[in-house]
């Protein structure tokens, strides 16, 4: 029974994700959900990106959490439209939410809209909510064993940010065993280890987003 229920819920979602592709695609937006544990630094990274390319695209943006404001608030000193999602306590944000904040865009004048979802590293994965891409951020204070550990979120995600690459010298984590646990669950993963402290390793994660966008 609990089977059945967990199959009908997804199904659900997956067509409402469906119906919210097709209003993307039909107004040219593109989007990305942005996947990550709590305190992996999606907000640095989103705040990050958004500097570096807000001058040459329209972007907007969608903010989940359990609670608060204070991530759109970040987002919003950026100058970019963005909208919070308070969850109360939800683990993740599905296709129904976000259709429900639609309207606070106008979807034909964006070319991207990013969603930062909720910080988890499991229910996430399994909740489309329309996008092209989902995107996922792993820090290296998190440690190199999550790759298997959580699964799915790397077998779902076309990119893995592999951020706070500036504390590897300092803690024990493995890089190369972190990108080949990857690779072994998504070969096609394409992986950025990056620093928004420092700067590191960001311009090819920007590249990657970009050349996204222009090949959707």
């Amino acid at each position: 029974m609990k089977v059945k229920v967990a199959a009908n819920i997804l199904g659900a979602n997956d067509r409402i994700a469906g119906e919210n592709s097709k209003i993307f695609k039909d107004n040219g937006v593109y989007v990305i959900n942005m996947m990550s544990s709590p305190g992996a630094g999606k907000t640095t990274l989103l705040e990050k990106t958004l500097a570096a390319l807000k001058d040459k695209y329209k972007i907007g943006v969608i903010e989940g959490d359990v609670a608060t404001t204070a991530d759109a608030e970040r987002i919003e000193k950026l100058g970019v439209p963005v909208v919070q999602i308070n969850t109360d306590g939800g683990c993740h944000l599905d296709g129904s939410m976000i259709r429900a904040v639609l309207d606070e865009f106008d979807l034909a004048s964006l070319d991207m809209l990013i969603v930062e979802n909720v910080g988890n590293l499991v229910c996430p994965a399994e909740f489309k909510v329309g996008e092209d891409h989902k995107v996922m951020l792993l820090s290296v204070a998190e440690g190199d064993d999550k790759p298997l550990k959580y699964p799915l979120m790397f077998h779902e995600s076309s990119a893995l940010i592999i951020n706070k690459s500036d504390l590897i010298p300092y803690t024990n984590f493995d890089l190369e065993k972190a990108r080949r646990d990857s690779l072994s669950i998504n070969p096609k993963l394409d992986i950025f280890p990056v620093s928004c402290r420092t700067g590191e390793g960001l311009d090819g994660w920007y590249g990657w987003l970009e050349a996204s966008l222009k090949s959707r």
